[in-house]
């Protein structure tokens, strides 16, 4: 028969300086734990969230990164040409894209910062459907106007509506704020694709990668093998989200790989806080261990009793982290994209299922901490335990 809930309750009450000792322990090693899963939800998502299952990007064979690719005008013809491509009033819906990365100083700092300045056409804005303006207009074709994403806006100096932004070589004065739903883009800067190419010494005509709507989802297949089969092609063709969710990995599992080293050393931390407390517990309850046997309640009783107590401790660390950790939801910081070398602003995200990761992590802790003492308060003896009555 298991010994009643209520007494594990009033025993960490009475006995909460030392408990906790133990709470704050786990919910130091759960909020860090949690806080760097977000991190990492956040950029991912970021990343992720930029693409559209509906959209497919062209690059050149073998390239890692639109930074390292081109597209040749002969073979974006091919792209618009192909029956999976949808159209709008203006004709396919493709869009010819080029990146450079320049510096422009930080808000903060002053210090210069990698910003992704992407070159496009006016069709960018009907395939990439995540993308509004917020504040101000467009840029007009044929003239040196940017918009800047809202991200970029906030973290930037001299990108303000009105501004002129020296890039390479040229004055670009700034006429939009644009705002991408918290994805990528809005820590890009956009700009004529047709200036973009000459300014940087680069071949007109030339992109780096075309972006392009299809009919559904499911034409993208036949999208891969119309032009991976053509001869005058020498592409690789993505899902967008695909493309998106692989420029993400290195920094995400970096982030998930030092989260969890740092979350384990403060683990064990709060493990030996927890044996400390139960040990503790142990020690000064010989008697009631000693009566809970005389009562008739076995080994087994006692050791699911004190473990129950560890998980009612390590509960309470576990809600008290999550909770501390709660405010970053949504707080907007930056960090660099290895994929693309650029600097890149995006929020936490904390959901519903990395507080249950959280909440696991610290029932585990209890486990490991509970348990060894249960085992031991089970293997005392009544003689021993009852000799100062």
């Amino acid at each position: 028969m298991p010994l009643p809930v209520v007494y594990n309750v009033e025993s960490v009450r009475a006995r909460w300086r030392t408990s906790v000792v133990a709470v704050l322990g786990i919910a130091g090693a759960v909020g860090v734990f949690v806080a760097m899963l977000a991190l990492a939800k956040g950029f991912r998502a970021a990343l992720v969230e930029s693409g559209s299952a509906m959209n497919a990007i062209v690059r050149r064979a073998g390239a890692t990164s639109e930074i390292d690719s081109a597209v040749t005008l002969t073979q974006q013809k091919v792209i618009e040409d192909a029956l999976e491509v949808a159209h709008g009033p203006s004709g396919p819906l493709v869009s010819h894209e080029a990146v450079v990365i320049a510096a422009v100083p930080l808000r903060e700092t002053g210090t210069d910062a990698n910003v992704q300045v992407r070159g496009v056409t006016e069709k960018a804005r009907l395939v990439h459907e995540n993308v509004a303006l917020r504040e101000g207009r467009w840029p007009e074709p044929g003239l040196f106007e940017l918009v800047v994403g809202k991200n970029a806006a906030a973290s930037y100096r001299g990108v303000g509506i009105g501004d002129t932004l020296k890039l390479g070589g040229a004055g670009w004065k700034v006429v939009g704020v644009m705002d991408a739903g918290d994805t990528a883009f809005d820590s890009e800067i956009w700009c004529d694709l047709s200036l973009l190419n000459p300014v940087y010494h680069r071949p007109q005509g030339v992109a780096q990668s075309v972006v392009a709507r299809l009919r559904s989802p499911e034409a993208l297949e036949p999208f891969r093998q119309r032009l991976v089969g053509d001869p005058r092609m020498k592409v690789q063709v993505d899902r967008e989200t695909d493309y998106y969710a692989k420029a993400s990995q290195m920094m995400t599992t970096l982030v998930n790989v030092l989260g969890t080293l740092v979350a384990a050393v403060m683990g064990v931390g709060a493990v030996f806080a927890a044996l400390n407390t139960m040990y503790s517990a142990v020690a000064e309850r010989r008697r009631e261990v000693a009566t809970i046997k005389a009562l008739g309640f076995g080994g087994s009783s006692i050791v699911l009793s004190f473990t129950l107590e560890a998980l009612v401790i390590s509960l309470l660390g576990g809600l008290l982290g999550c909770a501390l950790v709660l405010p970053i939801n949504g707080l907007t910081t930056s960090t660099m994209n290895f994929q693309t070398f650029s600097h890149l602003a995006f929020a936490f995200q904390v959901t519903p299922a990395l507080l249950g990761i959280g909440l696991v992590f610290a029932l585990l802790m209890g486990i490991a901490g509970g348990v060894p003492p249960a085992l031991r308060a089970a293997r005392m003896p009544v003689t021993v335990a009852l000799r100062d009555l």
